[in-house]
């Protein structure tokens, strides 16, 4: 695959930028600021951007992975507190199993150690789950039982709290579940869960590029501006080798992670989830140790509250666990390459 942008491509990436660097936060104080994230919220969905996957022409979707994984980075680049990965995740399902368009906002319900979606008996069954990216009391989609594979349910969630993610707030059920079947439907085969969990994990992916390359960039500046003995530490040599290989690191994970997003429309399920695979488990390990970075290269002031690069390293922290870490992922494709188990050395 070519992974250069079409120009189409390029203005997206740009309008994505501009629109996370105008209303994203530039501060830990600025994520209490509801005025702020309201109008990146209402500026978010005016974009139209949380419906790239809803169908166009017959039931392909309006957009590309790899178009909705450009917006997927330039929003985790600029933290954007507003929902997006949990309404395209609930788009992306409702149309693989054609069902109508949500009448109210949505996200996804995933197992409570966010592995996978949640699946209930049927309607009216216990259920239990996380449900991601909740901003506001909204509705969650999970998998019922049916003849056929599964169905869609909603249900109801609300008491979102940033317990893990800062930017992007979970959930779970309060009170007993209440469930309603997801409108007419076509039920999912394992087929199309395992494409959409290709393309979910890609969509992981991208978020953590541009966690990353927000990570870096912050560094960047710091190190530009902090003087010690009287010169900035960005002149210093271990410092300038500490940030080539962050840069290094964002620009290997970006090409794995546009392969897979490329892939999760482009090979059948089973391939595409093996390049899912492959990139969730560089990029994960990768984000992991430019966050670092970026809070070592800030020195004594990186571990404090106040210092923006903690909320990067916990939104690459949340991104790299849904749906599975790097040892989970390494020991996916070692099982269909019947290669072994994965050390336990490399998760």
């Amino acid at each position: 695959m070519d992974v250069r942008l079409s120009p189409e491509q390029q203005a997206l990436r740009d309008a994505a930028a501009r629109l996370a660097g105008d209303l994203g936060p530039k501060s830990v104080a600025e994520l209490g600021d509801t005025a702020r994230a309201a109008k990146l919220d209402t500026a978010l969905a005016a974009t139209g951007w949380r419906e790239l996957r809803t169908p166009g022409d017959g039931d392909r979707p309006l957009a590309s992975a790899v178009e909705t994984a450009i917006v997927a980075e330039e929003l985790g680049r600029g933290l954007a507190d507003a929902p997006f990965l949990g309404p395209t995740l609930a788009a992306e399902l409702r149309r693989l199993a054609a069902a109508p368009p949500a009448a109210e906002p949505e996200t996804v319900l995933l197992t409570p150690d966010l592995s996978g979606l949640a699946v209930t008996a049927g309607a009216g069954a216990p259920c239990s789950g996380t449900a991601v990216d909740v901003h506001g009391g909204v509705s969650a989609l999970a998998l019922a039982v049916a003849d056929g594979g599964h169905a869609l349910v909603t249900v109801p969630v609300d008491g979102a709290t940033p317990a893990r993610d800062l930017t992007r707030p979970a959930a779970g059920i309060a009170g007993p579940p209440a469930l309603r079947p997801s409108g007419v439907q076509t039920p999912l085969t394992p087929a199309d869960i395992e494409g959409w969990t290709a393309f979910v994990v890609a969509l992981t992916c991208a978020d953590l590029v541009g966690t990353m390359r927000g990570a870096v960039e912050l560094a960047c500046s710091y190190a530009s501006v902090r003087e010690q003995y009287g010169t900035a530490i960005g002149s210093f040599q271990s410092v300038q080798h500490m940030l080539a290989d962050a840069h290094v690191s964002v620009e290997g994970s970006r090409s794995v992670a546009l392969h897979a997003a490329w892939a999760a429309d482009t090979l059948p399920p089973g391939e595409a989830l093996d390049a899912a695979a492959i990139a969730k488990a560089y990029c994960a390990r990768a984000a992991r140790a430019v966050c670092e970075t970026a809070i070592q290269v800030h020195g004594g002031i990186g571990n404090t509250w106040e210092c923006l690069a903690h909320v990067y390293l916990r939104r690459a922290l949340f991104s790299t666990q849904l749906l599975g870490g790097v040892g989970a992922h390494l020991d996916r494709v070692a099982a269909r390459r019947k290669i072994g188990g994965v050390p336990g050395g490399l998760r």
